[in-house]
């Protein structure tokens, strides 16, 4: 199979901690398991306990976390490397891990230091985030009382937690604004809404339904939320001033649309590896018949998915890496990282969508009519790349112009 430019080789980990190398490694490794259990993933709607433990024991729900509480504190393209590598071998289950375990960033980011002493305190945290407001959240001594239900909670399944966004209301009745609310596991039940044949594609994302009645949560577990156009100033945000790591000044335009498209240019590089095998064992679908591995067509397409694969994932990452030097330099410096400048970095990796989505538009049409039949790999991420088609962050115009917005200090749609 070919390898990404960004597929590391390198030795068994034998240090205390993986290095991020080696963590992308442990994922690449994992996918011909992950490949098998597609079927059965999908059925579930999320993936097994087996794998679960695997990716326990590999320490990729702790990328992210800061070193303070256990984590690795990696670099925000070590962990969308690691969700590519996963998404390589299956896209939903990709999506499942990676908005599971993402929300690592927003509560080191947003969240104060009893909540994180919490919230990490077991040392694995996997939290669903559902920022659409839903419900209700009534103010009560030391928190408030929630109930409510929350569509979407990818990466439900494992989950410890879930973040979710509900409108507040004073005792007497008076509304306070939109606050995010972790909640622990033990306090929302995942409703059986995901999985199996309800949707088109994404099925083992375990983007699930959680019910929420009348939860209490303390006051440190609830934030005011504003993730996309919050002042950084000189302080920094909370998890800056605990960790003084820039990582965490929470922009979240561009790594919530990252972490979307990296199961993308995972769902392309599966796709790529089909079209490559179906090329050295099948014949070409039209005369003169010959093996695909002579045909100058067969040729042309692999090396256009090639193309497009690679550009996709390098536009992905230096997107990524761009972002992660505004924060460097708001910190040396001290000049600000703006929400545009966050807006514009989204425009950036959602361009590596559109690349992505087209090689495998490419791989699935040119790949032959078998390759279309219900079960086969191609037919397979054909449906998660269409069913991540429909997600608002998918909808080109309407981010497009969210930026166009910014950039004029208009009023924001989205």
């Amino acid at each position: 199979m070919t390898r990404s430019l960004y597929s590391p080789v390198v030795p068994a980990c034998t240090g205390e901690d993986p290095t991020p190398d080696e963590l992308v490694a442990r994922a690449a490794d994992l996918r011909p398991r992950l490949r098998k259990l597609q079927t059965e993933h999908e059925r579930l709607g999320g993936y097994t306990e087996e794998i679960h433990q695997e990716f326990l024991d590999a320490g990729f729900y702790r990328i992210l976390q800061p070193r303070k509480y256990g984590g690795f504190e990696y670099g925000l393209d070590d962990f969308v490397r690691v969700g590519i590598e996963i998404s390589r071998g299956d896209p939903g289950v990709g999506w499942s891990f990676i908005l599971g375990a993402g929300h690592s960033f927003h509560v080191a980011s947003f969240f104060g230091e009893q909540a994180q002493e919490e919230l990490f305190g077991d040392g694995t945290f996997i939290a669903p985030g559902r920022t659409i407001p839903s419900g209700k959240a009534v103010e009560e001594d030391g928190g408030y009382r929630l109930t409510g239900k929350w569509d979407y909670c990818s990466g439900s399944m494992w989950s410890t937690h879930v973040l979710v966004v509900a409108p507040s209301y004073t005792s007497s009745g008076e509304a306070s604004g939109l606050k995010m609310f972790a909640v622990p596991r033990k306090d929302y039940t995942i409703l059986d809404d995901w999985g199996g044949d309800r949707t088109i594609g994404l099925r083992a994302s375990s983007s699930n339904s959680v019910q929420i009645e009348d939860a209490v949560v303390p006051s440190h577990l609830a934030i005011h939320y504003d993730f996309r156009e919050h002042s950084l100033g000189s302080k920094g945000t909370l998890g800056y001033q605990l960790h003084k790591n820039p990582m965490y000044l929470g922009r979240s335009m561009t790594f919530f649309n990252a972490e979307l498209v990296a199961t993308q240019v995972g769902a392309a590089w599966a796709a790529m590896d089909e079209f490559e095998q179906l090329m050295e064992v099948r014949p070409s679908s039209f005369p003169p018949r010959m093996p695909r591995l002579e045909s100058p067509e067969y040729h042309r397409w692999f090396g256009q998915l090639l193309a497009l694969t690679d550009s996709a994932e390098t536009l992905l990452l230096a997107g990524v890496r761009q972002y992660v030097e505004l924060g460097r330099r708001w910190e040396a410096t001290g000049e600000e990282f703006t929400p545009e400048q966050d807006g514009r970095l989204r425009a950036v990796v959602q361009q590596a969508a559109r690349l992505a989505n087209d090689a495998v538009e490419l791989a699935f049409t040119t790949a032959g009519t078998s390759s279309a039949k219900s079960g086969s790999p191609m037919e397979k991420y054909y449906r998660d790349v269409a069913m991540y088609k429909t997600h608002i962050a998918a909808q080109w115009d309407v981010t497009f112009g969210s930026l166009s917005r910014f950039h004029f200090g208009q009023p924001l749609t989205f």
